[in-house]
């Protein structure tokens, strides 16, 4: 699992403006993105949503290895519906507008990240699932 251990720091990394260790107030930010991701059918399925509300420039930027073109919070809460990201926000204990927020500046880089060869990978929603675990067990261990 070393792909996914390095994808995660890579992401937290980037949060924090490049090197050094990730900062615990991070994580949420990143579980954040990674739920709304699996419950969005993936990667695939995150874009799809992106690309019927008219954002389908900004998530191809995100999957391409090109640089990634920047989503605003409230693009983010048109696109994924202000239910789903207010149950998440209220799960992880922090509020609605700090989490579109952080997913905002999380999800171009956690998808960036997942597709480092400027193409969806195959099994992505388990290599979703996975990141999620290796979070998990980061926060209890």
């Amino acid at each position: 699992m070393g792909l996914l251990d390095g994808l995660l720091g890579n992401v937290l990394g980037g949060m924090m403006g490049g090197g050094g260790g990730a900062q615990p107030q991070q994580s949420p930010l990143l579980q954040l993105a990674l739920q709304m991701l699996q419950q969005n059918g993936g990667i695939e399925g995150i874009l799809g949503k992106f690309q019927q509300a008219g954002y389908a420039e900004q998530a191809q930027s995100w999957v391409s290895t090109g640089e990634n073109q920047p989503i605003s919070a409230d693009a983010l809460q048109q696109v994924l519906g202000q239910g789903q990201l207010g149950q998440l926000a209220q799960q992880l204990g922090i509020g609605q507008g700090e989490a579109a927020g952080g997913l905002a500046s999380v999800l171009p880089q956690l998808i960036d990240q997942m597709t480092p060869q400027g193409q969806v990978p195959q099994g992505s929603g388990d290599l979703v699932s996975q990141a999620l675990a290796i979070l998990n067990q980061s926060k209890t261990g």
